[in-house]
Order: structure tokens, then C-alpha cells, then sequence
């Protein structure tokens, strides 16, 4: 469970893109070992949000600090800083020419500095947490996407984050391939994973979340328990996304 300690603290952020406003007056502080479901409807503003606080988006003005320290803009403190944020993508983003445990230890021997076969060890036993380490020695081409999302949580979590983004994880896998990357994602926030997660998938956010945040048109709209989220919405936005899920 959550500590009451804040990890990642985001005040007052902005984001433009020319004259387009992507995000307004974000404000959101995510507690260690806390659970931040972002949900909302399409062009919300739920992946320039997270894509944010790794600074892969550069932001316009307002804060991220992360475990008490601001987030640089570039340099190599930005590079040692955004280590310890972990970030899985829609796309699985794994390099195509290397095995699948190398793909896992290639971050810890570069980044972190370990020998290979320390980075070959840690690499092994987070494969086996998320049900992999048979394919260890394969390509990525060769593996499903399920697969392939694994083995990117996992080579995310071999950098030791002290935080897991997720931007809509599930969104590119075939329908039988989401509920093994996100019975992964329910195991990870069990064992005590700081995580804010991206998803569409409402069963995951009722099931792992701590809290659901509500977006809309690049704002934070509510935020709640997701049983106050998904049973007592108070915004009428909140009221007609969630009436048009439960109508599919």
C-alpha cells in the first residue's frame, strides 16, 4: 500500500503545441507505492501527461519533481534522472537485432554499470516474474505481443525505477493478449510498484488502481477511489464517459 509520502509532484503544468493547448493547470502528486490509473476519452491529454513527467514531451512551464528533485530539461542529469522513471509504450519499442535478454540487459550494463553477469542474472529472474524467461534467447520478431510486452515491462524494471508510466500498454495487443500484460501490471502494483498507468481498460483500474483521475480536454476533470469514480462520478463529463463504456 501507498505511503503517505509524495514521489512525483506536478504543479501548475502546461503544455502548448503552437496555438493549441494540450494540457491546463495540471496538478497531480503521486504517493510512493500509490497506483494513478489516467483515464478519459480520446485527445484528452492522458498521454502527453505521462509522456511529460519522462520528459519526453518538453513542457511549457510548471513543474515535475520526482522523488523530491525537479526534473532537469536535458543533459545528462535529465539521463540519470529518467532512469529511475521506468516508461512502457503502446508499441513495444524493443531493438529488433538484440535477444530478448539482451534487450533487458542492455540498460544495466551501459546505465547502471553492472557486470554482465550480474545483468544477466537480475535479467533472468524479471523474465520469469512476468512469464518469459523461455524466450530468452528468441528475437523479439519472434515472439507474440503479449510477449513483447512483457519483456518490456521487464526491461523497464531492470533499471530499478523508483516509478512505472504506463502509456495505454495494452492498446496495441490482440484482445487475448491484454489480460496477460495486465495481470503482470496487477502483480507489480501488489508487490508495491509506484505506477501511473494510461489505459483504457476500465476493469484494470477497478481492480489495481489506488485512484482513477479523470481527464478532459487537457485537464485534470476529477479524481477519486475507483469505486467513487465508477459509481458516483460528481462531473457530468465523468457521467457521459463512463455512460458510453457501459453502452458498448
Amino acid at each position: 500500500m501507498s505511503s503517505s509520502e509524495p514521489l512525483v509532484v506536478v504543479e501548475n503544468l502546461q503544455k502548448h503545441y503552437g496555438d493549441f493547448q494540450a494540457l491546463t493547470d495540471i496538478d497531480l502528486t503521486v504517493k510512493r507505492g500509490e497506483v494513478v490509473v489516467i483515464v478519459g476519452p480520446s485527445g484528452s491529454g492522458k498521454s502527453t501527461l505521462c509522456r511529460s513527467i519522462n520528459r519526453l514531451e518538453t513542457i511549457t512551464s510548471g513543474s515535475i519533481r520526482i522523488d523530491g528533485e525537479e526534473l532537469p530539461y536535458e543533459g545528462k542529469a535529465l539521463a540519470q534522472l529518467r532512469a529511475e522513471v521506468g516508461m512502457v509504450f503502446q508499441s513495444f519499442n524493443l531493438f529488433a537485432h538484440l535477444t530478448i535478454l539482451e534487450n533487458v540487459t542492455l540498460g544495466p550494463i551501459k546505465v547502471r554499470g553492472l557486470s554482465k553477469a550480474d545483468a544477466e542474472a537480475e535479467a533472468m529472474e524479471l523474465l520469469r516474474r512476468v512469464g518469459v524467461d523461455k524466450q530468452a534467447s528468441k528475437l523479439p520478431a519472434q515472439l507474440s505481443g503479449g510477449q513483447q510486452q512483457r519483456v518490456a515491462i521487464a526491461r523497464a524494471l531492470a533499471m530499478q525505477p523508483k516509478v512505472m508510466l504506463f502509456d495505454e500498454p495494452t492498446s496495441a495487443l490482440d484482445p487475448e493478449m491484454i489480460n496477460e500484460v495486465l495481470d503482470v501490471m496487477v502483480g507489480l502494483a501488489k508487490a508495491g510498484m509506484t505506477m501511473i498507468v494510461v489505459t483504457h481498460e476500465m476493469g484494470f483500474a477497478r481492480k489495481a488502481a489506488d485512484r482513477v483521475v479523470f481527464m478532459a480536454d487537457g485537464r485534470i476533470v476529477e479524481e477519486g477511489t475507483p469505486d467513487e469514480f465508477f459509481t458516483q462520478p460528481k462531473s457530468d463529463r465523468a457521467k457521459d464517459f463512463l455512460s458510453k463504456l457501459i453502452t458498448k
